[in-house]
């Protein structure tokens, strides 16, 4: 099983932005829990980050391209606006999973309460720090190794 995982906007900047929302742990260390977590799944994972919505929009292409089997997709601020990125998520056959670090619809900033790009997603998860991509990982480790069986 494949998984890619996205990473927008910022992200890149954790353990520096805001500690006292996102924490002190680095952009290293979330890819370094990732890559033990998938390894004691079993599962194959490329993560990627970047602050551009034009390449996430390329990366979800490239997952379809490359038959990978889920995309884990914290978009950041995209999230709240990016129907480009809504776009691109309903064109792919690959299920994506949306993560947040914190939880956006008890974040203060009103505008964070939506996302665009939820419906087109499968799962959300949120608010549990790098644990969100955790449970996301689990989810799709679980549903798409049944979907495989049948």
């Amino acid at each position: 099983m494949r998984i890619l995982i996205i990473n927008g906007p910022n992200l890149n900047l954790l353990g520096q932005r805001e500690p006292h929302l996102y924490g002190h742990e680095t952009y290293q260390d979330l890819e370094t829990r990732l890559q033990d977590k998938a390894a004691a799944l079993n599962v194959e994972v490329d993560i990627r980050q970047t602050n551009f919505e034009g390449i996430i929009l390329d990366l979800c292409h490239y997952a379809q391209q490359e038959a990978f089997d889920g995309i884990i997709l914290n978009a950041a601020a995209l999230t709240h606006y990016s129907y480009a990125l809504y776009d691109a998520i309903q064109a792919i056959d690959v299920p994506v999973v949306e993560v947040h670090l914190t939880d956006p619809k008890t974040r203060k900033e009103h505008w964070r309460h939506t996302s665009v790009i939820e419906k087109a997603c499968i799962r959300t998860f949120s608010g549990q720090h790098f644990k969100s991509y955790e449970q996301a990982l689990d989810f799709l480790h679980t549903n798409l190794k049944t979907a495989h069986k049948a």
